[in-house]
């Protein structure tokens, strides 16, 4: 019976809906029809949830005036009709009021400073029955130069699910990225060792591959004291510093994109096309993919603002990135796995939580960096919103999340793109973790990679747990907090299972003498069944 009662009110929640404050003005004439954001009161005056339950009326513009005297407008000019008028002049309940004793069946307020929530005082409500909403001057302008004299006007405000689909896109995009880069570790691994092993060299070494090993705890702390004090600097310095960080992005990402690419197209056989060019060799299969990764990186660049598409791209580059970052560096061995992650958790839960506590604006410093000027949004109280009646500078952000459009926020879209956001950290730190397991698959010769899926699933059930923690509170949270004791605790649960964890906890002295050496097999165990697989 609890059981039945616990899963009834989980469906509760994921079904149940949120009424926000943006709601759609449907304009339309015999011929065409477009939409408007507008702003309401959903608990003064209510409106349809949908367009065909949203009742159709005439609009009647009568922005000449505020309508503060009633005597100023006909009654047969009004009756039975939505109007509009200019903001100011008198207050908002008065002119509600006169536009009710006229007949009117709605208000709408044109104004050329910001849309924000119609209020009044508690016992005004009551007084007033019909719906009133702040618009854009600029879209009423719009609207008139469209559709002419004959606008037919409908009010809706569709509700959207506490449970959006961007949050499945967002799982979907963490976990296959996580699981991807460390297959990729792995093999790269996988083939080094082959290569070693069956031509009687070394093989190429880490550093001869442009791979970086962490081994040290002294350099695992100098890289986490580097990150605090680059944020503190982005905090203090953003309007500077975000413009570098984009620029190394940009470098960064085409860089990474071509790597990924190159290793696919290498996987599949296809031909490099070579040539020379007085004694020098160029590669006609690497110079166009070159040309396509800067182009990406380069539209990105330009159009990096234009937020109704330009997700779509740094989403792709932001993948290579963290593809590119989980195959480059590598943690040596599990105890360097346990500082880092540690350090890092730390370090994103004292930036999250603690920072409110010393700020001016009472917003976190690592919501303040990430989200650039719009940060000071995020803590709006209630349910109150303001939106802007006239465009406004892009503000910059750093390229430093994945971001997903909220599907299911139709209303909110309409006034401004909301989106969901992940960390690139909240990927590439457990992701390193994830690459170890791989390469350590490797070293024991575990051919069912029972290290590498383990983690991965303990990766995929923190993130879930990350999401549902935000649903149930309402607010954002850390996702490091949940990811790095997952991952962590399975990954040692897993070699203590399998007696395995003094090598696991000490990994191998490669990456510190960078040198040839034979995988970690269990005795009995040889290397000659490994299948060799491209990097």
């Amino acid at each position: 019976m609890e059981r039945a009662v616990v899963i009834v009110s989980l469906v509760t929640f994921l079904t149940s809906q949120i009424y926000c404050q943006e709601a759609i003005l449907h304009v339309s004439n015999e011929s065409t029809d477009r939409e408007y954001c507008i702003v309401y009161n959903q608990s003064w005056t209510p409106l349809p949830q949908t367009l065909d339950a949203a009742v159709q009326y005439p609009l009647v513009n009568l922005t000449s005036t505020f309508l503060c005297e009633g005597s100023a407008v006909s009654p047969e000019l009004v009756q039975g009709k939505a109007v509009v008028v200019m903001r100011g002049g008198c207050d908002l309940r008065q002119s509600a009021q006169i536009a009710q004793s006229l007949g009117a069946t709605t208000l709408l307020i044109a104004t050329n400073t910001s849309l924000i929530t119609p209020s009044a005082n508690e016992s005004e409500y009551a007084k007033i029955q019909i719906p009133i909403a702040f618009m854009k001057y600029r879209d009423l302008l719009e609207a008139q130069r469209v559709f002419g004299e004959g606008i037919q006007v409908k009010l809706y405000a569709p509700p959207h699910s506490k449970v959006d689909v961007s949050i499945a896109v967002m799982l979907l995009i963490s976990i296959v990225t996580v699981a991807l880069g460390g297959y990729w570790s792995g093999a790269c691994e996988r083939d080094r060792l082959n290569t070693a092993g069956s031509g009687g060299g070394t093989g190429e070494s880490k550093a001869e591959s442009g791979e970086l090993s962490l081994y040290s705890p002294l350099k695992v702390v100098v890289f986490v004291a580097l990150m605090c004090g680059m944020l503190v600097l982005m905090y203090f310095f953003y309007n500077i510093l975000v413009y570098i960080i984009i620029a190394i992005f940009c470098l960064a990402s085409a860089t990474a994109l071509f790597s990924c690419i190159d290793a696919v197209l290498e996987k599949l056989g296809c031909a490099t096309g070579s040539f020379s060019i007085r004694n020098s060799n160029f590669s006609v299969r690497s110079l166009i993919l070159a040309a396509v990764c800067i182009s990406i990186a380069v539209v990105w660049g330009v159009y990096r603002n234009e937020d109704r598409w330009i997700w779509i791209l740094q989403d792709l580059l932001g993948i290579a990135f963290c593809l590119n970052f989980m195959k480059t560096i590598s943690l040596s061995n599990f105890k360097i796995c346990v500082i880092l992650l540690s350090l890092l958790l730390v370090y994103d839960v004292f930036f999250v939580f603690i920072t409110p506590f010393f700020t001016q604006n009472g917003v976190s410093i690592m919501v303040q960096v990430a989200l650039g000027p719009d940060a000071s949004g995020e803590r709006a109280q209630g349910n109150a919103v303001e939106i802007p009646a006239e465009p406004q500078p892009p503000s910059e952000k750093l390229p430093v999340v994945m971001r997903v459009p909220r599907f299911s926020a139709w209303a909110q879209n309409l006034c401004g793109m909301q989106f969901s956001i992940l960390g690139y950290g909240d990927i590439i730190v457990p992701g390193l973790l994830v690459a170890y397991c791989s390469r350590f698959d490797v070293w024991v010769n575990s051919r069912r990679k029972i290290y590498f899926l383990s983690c991965c699933t303990a990766y995929l059930l923190g993130m879930i747990t990350t999401f549902a923690v935000m649903l149930l509170s309402g607010m954002g949270q850390p996702a490091l907090l949940y990811l790095v004791p997952f991952t962590l605790v399975t990954s040692a649960m897993v070699a203590g299972c399998r007696g395995e964890m003094k090598q696991f906890w000490t990994g191998t002295t490669y990456e510190v003498l960078d040198s040839s050496r034979e995988p970690l097999l269990p005795e009995g165990r040889t290397d000659n069944c490994l299948e060799a697989e491209r990097c």
